[in-house]
């Protein structure tokens, strides 16, 4: 099971990308409703586990939401003046919530799961309002708030209501599902398969883009990767836990990222987040295999 959680992230992408063209066709059968449907399951799984009772305020939530917010507007303004795309392409590597697979994946490093899931709910709700707020000033035109967040907000916050109604209606139900919460990694796993698909078969069909300027979108995010999870782990080294200060700073939902920049902002974009999904799997299937090294 540990190398199979260690290799699942790269041979997922890779059946992705070799299976593009079923999988925008079926996409495209359900009218795009297959990420964001996979996107609320794999929140709702997630925050089944959270008993709200249990929730304690952590001065790291309010560094880790400050610089993240700080980095927004400094990576936007220093990179729009040489090139609106690839400034786009940045802000949305950062401006992106946490990813719901940290909590799972702190967990297997040893992380505070409690202190990950609360950091988790509060990240969501807060960008849940202020994504809507800044997609709509840099976004295109007819792009106003309540068009993004009629879309963005109920995937964030939904889940969370739904949840907690199973807790209280099904409480069996909710018990079961914190008990095997790791499915919330196998249905982003599958969601991970989804959006590499859609996103191959768009960078194929891709035209008047320079190679240039598609490395420039990989190379920045690669740098935002590089920096994000050792500024949190510097953060979170600070409140006596690391590794849930690197993954609540470094590890973002792409998935989510791939999808609001390909709706809301130009979708050339959407190659920046793709090009993070690489790199962040890339930190977190060496961090699994050093775990598991020490370990045995």
């Amino acid at each position: 099971m540990k190398l199979f959680r260690t290799i699942a992230m790269p041979v997922g992408m890779l059946i992705g990308a070799l299976l593009c063209r079923p999988i925008v066709a079926m996409d495209t059968a359900t009218d795009g409703w297959i990420t964001p449907m996979l996107i609320f399951v794999m929140l709702f799984i997630t925050f089944c586990r959270i008993k709200p009772r249990r929730m304690h305020f952590s001065w790291l939530y309010a560094w880790l939401l400050t610089v993240q917010l700080a980095v927004c507007g400094v990576i936007y303004f220093a990179l729009v003046c040489y090139s609106p795309l690839l400034a786009q392409g940045a802000l949305i590597c950062v401006l992106t919530p946490v990813a719901m697979a940290s909590v799972v994946i702190g967990g297997m490093l040893g992380a505070n799961v409690t202190l990950m899931a609360t950091y988790s709910l509060i990240n969501n709700f807060v960008i849940a309002f202020v994504a809507p707020a800044v997609l709509s000033w840099i976004g295109g035109e007819g792009i106003t708030f309540w068009i993004v967040f009629a879309r963005v907000g109920p995937m964030l916050i939904l889940p969370f209501v739904a949840a907690q109604l199973c807790r209280w209606v099904l409480p069996r139900v909710a018990h079961w599902l914190s008990w095997h919460s790791e499915w919330s990694f196998y249905v982003w796993l599958v969601s991970l398969v989804v959006i590499i698909g859609r996103t191959t078969a768009f960078m194929i069909d891709l035209q008047g883009v320079s190679i240039w300027m598609e490395l420039a979108l990989a190379a920045v995010a690669l740098v935002i990767c590089l920096c994000q999870f050792p500024l949190g782990r510097h953060l979170g080294r600070r409140y006596d836990d690391p590794v849930a200060g690197a993954q609540l700073l470094g590890q973002k939902n792409t998935i989510l990222a791939i999808w609001m920049s390909q709706s809301f902002l130009d979708p050339i974009s959407s190659l920046a987040p793709t090009a993070y999904i690489l790199w962040q799997n890339s930190v977190n299937s060496w961090q699994l295999y050093r775990s598991g090294k020490r370990k045995t």
